[in-house]
């Protein structure tokens, strides 16, 4: 299993058509083989700040994510909104023994 953490800081003035767009790729990515959770936060103590939690199956299964169509028709709408470049971090849960 992995997760994909992807900080973006948006200009305030589009926050509106950022959020539009990225609620329609919601939708899209949530039906994407091997997608277990896909959802945007945002930051309590700063509303430029959107944060997207991912939870895939395998990296081989969130591959074709990133040409999906619908993520191409989000890209165009997100890189116009950046107030700084995407952070994005991808991360497998730590072994730990906890007994």
């Amino acid at each position: 299993m992995i997760y994909v953490v992807a900080t973006l800081t948006v200009k305030p003035e589009t926050r509106a058509e950022f959020i539009a767009a990225a609620t329609a790729c919601i939708a899209e990515t949530r039906k994407e083989p091997g997608n277990i959770a896909y959802d945007l936060h945002e930051s309590v103590t700063d509303p430029s700040r959107m944060v997207f939690v991912e939870q895939w199956e395998n990296a081989d299964l969130l591959a074709p994510h990133r040409t999906a169509d619908h993520m191409k028709a989000f890209g165009r709408v997100a890189v116009k909104c950046f107030a700084a470049p995407p952070r994005i971090e991808i991360i497998t849960p730590a072994k730990v023994d906890v007994r």
